[in-house]
């Protein structure tokens, strides 16, 4: 499967005899998917088709639809439920009187759901059906091209997502391969720290010095956090080759690979090392801010 971004615009368009319609498509980052409609009055018997539609394409991201309409025949005629509009002007009526609430408009009385609704123009339940298969046509047109953008801009998240991974690779081995981790280098840098700790005072135990300093050492050694860093290397690869929705998956391994870059920096003891984790860091930043994109 393809890397897929969150992110995307597309527009579709169609007609059906005395009608002409555009859908235009956005989507950006989201956490789940979420699908939000903007209906022509009238056609909001279409709003749970066209929302199932983004279901079964996607699985993550924040979309935003709208249909324009433009009717050449008729005109969608209002209806008021004047029932239920009678019923609401008396509530509001005693409202107004028993709590001194401000006095209710025509307006606000209107907008309130049921009270005005807008018949369809259509003569018959197969035009309308026509009608609403030709709609949803072009949506799925438009979820087409949505898709298509997406899995574009997909893959260039890849490339670049790879790169910093290549990034994060040779920082790795670098820290690896760098000579202040060599043993004879470490015993010679204790070895002349514990003496100038001795010339400065003599009294203490030297013995007891060496140990306290040979764990401290021990406590700054870096090989699990290389070890852990190239482990979650090829995962991050592996992600980015498997492809799909791993966006999730790829942002719990960018948290891993900041945790291992904070613990190399405050574990180095020497500053080739420091240099090497901030420059790890940054990287690791960059990388899982661009996952961020990803579905």
């Amino acid at each position: 499967m393809a890397l897929q971004s969150m992110t995307g615009f597309a527009r579709a368009t169609g007609a059906h005899p005395g009608n002409a319609f555009a859908w235009e498509l956005k989507s950006v980052n989201g956490k789940g998917l979420e699908a939000r409609l903007r209906l022509p009055p009238g056609l909001e018997r279409i709003e749970q088709p066209a929302k199932q539609a983004f279901q079964k394409r996607f699985s993550r991201g924040q979309f935003y639809a709208a249909l324009n309409l433009t009717r050449q025949g008729a005109e969608a005629a209002p209806i008021v439920n004047e029932t239920l509009l009678n019923e609401v002007a008396a509530l509001a009526k005693r409202l107004e009187k028993e709590f001194g609430l401000a006095p209710a408009h025509a307006d606000g009385l209107l907008a309130l759901r049921g009270v005005l609704e807008f018949a369809d123009p259509l003569a018959t339940e197969e035009e309308a059906a026509a009608f609403d298969t030709a709609i949803m046509a072009a949506l799925d047109e438009a979820l087409a091209g949505l898709e298509k953008a997406r899995l574009e801009e997909g893959a260039a998240l890849g490339r670049l997502l790879l790169g910093h991974v290549d990034e994060i690779e040779a920082l790795t081995l670098k820290a690896q391969a760098d000579p202040s981790r060599e043993p004879q280098t470490i015993r010679t840098k204790l070895a002349e720290q514990v003496r100038l700790v001795m010339d400065a005072m003599p009294t203490l135990d030297e013995s007891r010095l060496n140990m306290e300093a040979a764990f401290l050492a021990t406590k700054a050694d870096i090989r699990e956090e290389i070890d852990r860093l190239k482990t979650h290397v090829a995962s991050a690869r592996s992600l980015l080759g498997t492809g799909g929705p791993v966006g999730r998956k790829l942002d719990f391994l960018s948290q891993e690979f900041i945790r291992e870059s904070n613990t190399l920096c405050s574990k180095s003891n020497a500053a080739a090392i420091t240099a090497i984790g901030l420059e790890l860091k940054a990287v690791v930043d960059r990388f899982r801010e661009q996952v961020q994109n990803l579905e």
